[in-house]
């Protein structure tokens, strides 16, 4: 039987079940966008930064061993019980609550922020995404940059994508195979379907569902996240395709990377 603490954590966070410390292959994702990550936060006036919904605080434990101190949020229990499953450095503290109270939930000012994976996409509509960046610009020092990173919802929408690429990770058994599917909405919105499979070779059934869940996010285009920043005193600096500093193309890019610094 599953503890009744656990059902009730699935219950108000959707994902209390998705292991993402397992299914994504951190030291080469942290390898291949470190480049980019330490020429836009080692630009700001100092090295605090703030990642927000950090997740299992892989960044931010990269961002720490790369001289910063960071304070990581996150509005999901799971991901902060992940986070602390290693020891804690003294540079790093990681916080629960929602990113939209940034400016009630930490103290001080930050020199940088970082907002990585399909965070934004939890801020539903326009009021929570206002709300975010006034509260965001008040905790950045002037001259503070932000590294924002979501899909291209541009394409997705246009597109009427329905998946994301296989993720595989080795497993006692065989393989992880996580699965993102998604269903874009005519109202902007996406129903995300973040599922676990446990692939046997050899095995009857080979293929077998260990987790889903399903979370309506809603799929951010490029003109509308920076219209919302500029009007908070965000201002937006360059739109790329990746983490490899090519431009970012609508129709075509994978994924949205905006980098917006605080006015003033």
């Amino acid at each position: 039987m599953v503890p009744a603490r656990l059902v009730a954590m699935a219950e108000r966070d959707p994902y209390s079940r998705v292991q993402y410390r397992r299914l994504i292959a951190w030291p080469e994702r942290i390898r291949r966008e470190w480049p980019l990550i330490d020429e836009v936060l080692g630009s700001g006036p100092s090295r605090r930064i703030v990642e927000l919904g950090s997740g299992p605080a892989q960044h931010a434990r990269a961002l720490v061993d790369g001289g910063y101190e960071v304070v990581a949020l996150d509005r999901s229990e799971s991901m902060i019980e992940s986070a602390s499953e290693e020891p804690i450095p003294p540079e790093l503290e990681l916080v629960l609550g929602d990113m939209v109270e940034v400016d009630r939930l930490t103290s001080g000012t930050f020199g940088g922020a970082l907002c990585l994976g399909n965070t934004l996409p939890h801020l539903g509509d326009e009021e929570r995404l206002r709300r975010f960046a006034v509260a965001l610009a008040k905790v950045l020092e002037p001259g503070a940059p932000l590294l924002l990173q979501i899909l291209n919802y541009d394409r997705i929408h246009d597109r009427g994508i329905r998946s994301l690429p296989l993720s595989f990770r080795p497993h006692e058994e065989g393989e992880l195979v996580f699965l993102r599917l998604m269903e874009p909405l005519p109202d902007g919105r996406v129903r995300f379907y973040p599922s676990t499979l446990l692939l046997r070779p050899g095995r009857e059934p080979a293929l077998t569902l260990e987790r889903s869940r399903e979370i309506l996010l809603r799929g951010w285009r490029h003109p509308e996240v920076e219209e919302i920043f500029r009007e908070a005193g965000l201002r937006p600096e360059r739109a790329l395709g990746g983490f490899e500093d090519e431009p970012f193309d609508p129709s075509e890019s994978h994924d949205l990377v905006l980098v917006a610094r605080r006015e003033g």
